[in-house]
């Protein structure tokens, strides 16, 4: 079995990948995990790139046949990522892709000539962690056993052709308009909570991106199982 390990930004993070990513994978064939970026006991949130680099090239060197991958939010990322400038001036199709693949070039750089990259599967998420309870909204309001903010919730993603458009706004990002309908709302618990009633293959239908890099690692169980 392939052994996947994600380096992503935060609790909720961690426990998405616990809860649903984890049961899913491990069924394909993929031993999936994810760690939390940064010194335990640091603030979440994406942070600064020199942190997660180091994070990223500390594992990859330390586990030769583990595969690395990430989660972390296009929202709120700052400029000191790789492509992260550019991706302001491409189209939102191509924004997360244009960062993974600067990430990519960076971390092949800092590991050499000799580095697999087939090792590093860069992720970042459109445009957080959020929007994926937007591919079934009226789940959130059910798990906040609040049905009138079901309607509303639906509004705002029929405004968009797949949740991974959500804006990134501070006022108009996917967590704060679930938090401006509903103060009760804890990222951790009740977002888990939703995305795990809402399933992965609802999620994977909304949401394009996050569904490439789902199969993506699914096709390392594939992978595999062709070698035997």
């Amino acid at each position: 079995m392939n052994r996947v390990v994600a380096i992503v930004e935060g609790y909720a993070e961690q426990a998405f990948a616990r809860d649903v990513l984890v049961p899913w994978l491990v069924a394909r064939g993929v031993s999936f995990s994810a760690r939390l970026v940064g010194k335990p006991g640091h603030k979440g949130g994406v942070g600064e790139y020199r942190r997660a680099q180091r994070d990223i090239l500390a594992l990859l060197k330390q586990e030769s046949t583990t595969v690395v991958t990430t989660m972390f939010d296009f929202y709120g990322m700052p400029g000191s990522w790789p492509g992260r400038k550019k991706a302001r001036e491409v189209r939102h199709a191509t924004k997360a892709a244009v960062i993974e693949q600067a990430i990519l070039d960076d971390v092949t750089d800092q590991m050499g000539p000799k580095f697999n990259k087939k090792r590093f599967l860069p992720y970042v998420q459109m445009h957080e962690f959020e929007a994926l309870l937007f591919s079934r909204p009226e789940m959130i309001g059910d798990v906040l056993s609040d049905a009138t903010i079901a309607d509303d919730l639906t509004a705002i993603r029929d405004e968009f052709s797949t949740p991974e458009k959500i804006d990134d706004d501070p006022r108009t990002a996917p967590s704060k308009r679930i938090e401006q309908l509903c103060p009760a709302y804890q990222k951790v618990l009740h977002g888990v909570i939703a995305a795990k009633r809402i399933g992965v293959e609802v999620i994977r239908h909304e949401c394009p991106h996050f569904d490439e890099w789902l199969s993506a690692l699914e096709s390392l169980g594939q992978t595999r199982k062709n070698q035997h």
